[in-house]
Parts: C-alpha cells; sequence; structure tokens
C-alpha cells in the first residue's frame, strides 16, 4: 500500500517530508551512514594468542551476533576443518552462500536487484570483516548461484536470469570501495561448473530418470508454499492438479546434479544461508540484523526504529499488506532501476 512522497522541504534543512519522518536523517543518510559503518575498521580484542588465530577465526565466524540460528556439532567440526585446511595454506577463508541467481517474478523490481541485496552483502560484509581485520589473507566470500535450472523450474526466462547475475555484479562492483581490501566477494552461476549446457541438461535427464521409478513425492504445506511462491504457472500446468509434485520432483533432481561438480561441498568451503538446510552444515545467517526473508524474493525497506531506521526485506505477501511511503533518493556511484527511490514502512 503505496503513497508517494509529498513535496515540501523540512525547515532545519535535514531533507524532505519533516513532518512525514521527523528524524535525525533522512533514509538518503540513513543508508549513507551504514555504508560508510560498513568501511569502518572493527576493534578487535586481543585476547587470544596469535599463534592460535584458527580459534578466533572460528569464534568470529559464528558470533552470534550474526548467526540467527544454533551450530551443531556437525558444523562445527567442519568449520574447524575447513579454517585449518586454509590458515596452512595461508589462503582466503572461503564462505560460499548458495541461493537462486533471479528476482522473484512477482516483485515489481524483478529481474534486477534491489535494496534487498545491498543490504545483505553490507550485512554479509559486516559479518566477515572481524575475519579479515586479524587473518591476512582474508575472506573469499562467493554467491553460488542457480542459472540455468531458473527457467525449467520457475518459468522465468533466460533473459531476466542474466539481467540479475548482471546488475548483482554491477551492485557487488559498487560494495567493493566500502569493504577491506582482503574481502573479495564474487558470485559463481552452478552452469559455469559444467562443461556445456548439453552435459548439464543430460545429467538432469538421467536423475529425473532415477527418480521416476519412486513417483511423486507427498508435500507439506510448507513445499507447497514454497513451489507456488516462485512458479510462474503456465495454463498447462493450471490444468494439473499434480503440477506441484511435478516442479518439486524437478527439483529434486536438480540437486546432485548441482553437487556433481564438487564446487561447494568441499572440505575447505564453508556454506552459509539465509536459514538452516537439511545437510545441518550451514552456518545460518539471514539477511540483516533484523530478517531472515531471502533477499532474491523480497524487497527491501526501511522501518523506522527510534530517530533512525532498520533494514528489513519483505515478501510479496508482506508488501500487500503493508502500509508505506515511498521516498526518492541518490546513493551516489549506486545506479539501477531500483536504487532511485525506498520503501519507508509507516509508524
Amino acid at each position: 500500500m503505496v503513497a508517494e512522497s509529498a513535496s515540501g522541504t523540512c525547515p532545519q534543512g535535514r531533507g524532505r517530508r519533516c513532518k512525514s519522518y521527523p528524524h535525525l536523517m533522512t533514509p538518503k543518510e540513513f543508508i549513507e551512514n551504514r555504508l560508510e559503518k560498513v568501511k569502518e575498521v572493527p576493534v578487535i580484542s586481543c585476547g587470544y594468542d596469535t599463534k592460535d588465530i584458527q580459534a578466533e577465526i572460528l569464534r568470529l565466524l559464528l558470533s552470534k551476533k550474526f548467526r540467527k540460528y544454533s551450530a551443531n556439532e556437525s558444523l562445527i567440526a567442519h568449520c574447524k576443518n575447513a579454517i585449518a585446511v586454509r590458515v596452512e595454506k595461508n589462503e582466503p577463508i572461503n564462505i560460499t552462500f548458495v541461493h537462486g541467481g533471479y528476482k522473484l517474478w512477482r516483485l515489481k523490481e524483478s529481474p534486477y536487484v534491489d535494496w534487498a541485496e545491498l543490504f545483505a552483502l553490507m550485512y554479509y560484509t559486516n559479518w566477515v570483516k572481524s575475519i579479515c581485520a586479524v587473518y591476512e589473507p582474508g575472506v573469499h566470500f562467493d554467491f553460488f548461484v542457480d542459472d540455468w535450472i531458473v527457467p525449467i523450474l520457475n518459468n522465468v526466462s533466460e533473459d531476466d536470469v542474466n539481467s540479475y547475475i548482471g546488475s548483482y555484479r554491477e551492485l557487488l562492483s559498487f560494495l567493493k570501495s566500502y569493504q577491506p581490501k582482503n574481502l573479495d566477494m564474487t558470485i559463481t552461476p552452478v552452469g559455469s561448473c559444467f562443461e556445456s549446457r548439453a552435459s548439464f541438461d543430460e545429467m538432469l535427464a538421467s536423475e529425473m530418470t532415477k527418480l521416476d521409478g519412486e513417483g511423486l513425492a507427498d508435500l507439506d504445506e510448507a513445499h507447497r508454499a514454497m513451489v507456488e511462491l516462485n512458479v510462474k504457472v503456465t495454463p498447462e500446468q493450471e490444468a494439473d492438479p499434480l503440477w506441484r509434485e511435478k516442479v518439486w520432483q524437478i527439483h529434486r533432481a536438480y540437486m546432485p546434479v548441482k553437487a556433481s561438480p564438487k564446487y561447494h561441498k568441499c572440505e575447505d568451503k564453508i556454506v552459509a544461508f539465509t536459514q538452516p538446510l537439511s545437510s545441518g552444515t550451514t552456518i545460518s545467517v539471514g539477511t540483516t540484523k533484523s530478517s531472515i526473508m531471502k533477499f532474491w524474493v523480497g524487497a527491501g525497506a526501511l522501518k523506522s526504529k527510534g530517530d533512525s531506521f532498520i533494514e528489513i526485506i519483505l515478501s510479496p505477501s508482506r508488501l500487500e499488506l503493508t502500509d508505506f511511503d515511498v521516498e526518492e533518493l541518490s546513493i551516489g556511484g549506486l545506479t539501477g532501476k531500483n536504487f532511485g527511490s525506498i520503501r519507508v514502512l509507516r509508524s
């Protein structure tokens, strides 16, 4: 539910719409302030033995300040081993974040990144920059994104997938100047790990054949909702009462295909995600301090908090039920169709 920005200038010179936003800072000032804070070098306690750098990296990696869910013994053991392998080679700690390489088609922001991606990238930078401060080789933070499977699963065009990934790379380039020099954020499409598109398709078809004998899986409400949210349903699918189960069957077949290049499931890589995954060895860090909503299927917005704001990410259903204003703004160097304005939730 949207109300366009009212015209007028704040008499204190702090920005537009003083009546609507009686804060000490405007949304533009808030975001610029957040970006500057990303630049700040963290103050690290020297209470650890420099010879035990692996333990310190593990402590920072599993910090409850950023981790949204508990760390089980399997996760801790895997992290310890991955850190040891990297430190012994004097190489960057490798964190691999897995997600879909698309912006949800239901959002007007689609197919490009928006504030949700920026807020998440800033949050993840703040998470790992302490490691960069204590460990000279730093961190390689890689986003491993589904690409070729998206048109097959979700009926989203390949052009839209490519547009999303392209805008994602531009956003990473923008944020680079705010990050530690020893932090390298990259995006790696799953398709780039295969010899050819034909080899990917052949492997997917083979996995589908293996599942044919098992029949379609029964979906619980959570899985049905996830399929319904992501898939741009075709008329043919609407006429098929089992279309959700058939989409999930493709998803099941895709999982071993995605794992086959052994790109992200390695002893020296630490997998991160917004929420826990079935593997049990994933660091669940959400997307912002106050959100666990997946950034690629949500839209970024600001919410008033005291004399400032907090970053949040809203699902399509939340957007429909939420009252907000749209604030026009411009951040130097940040380009793209979704960065000329931002939703601000009404108090």
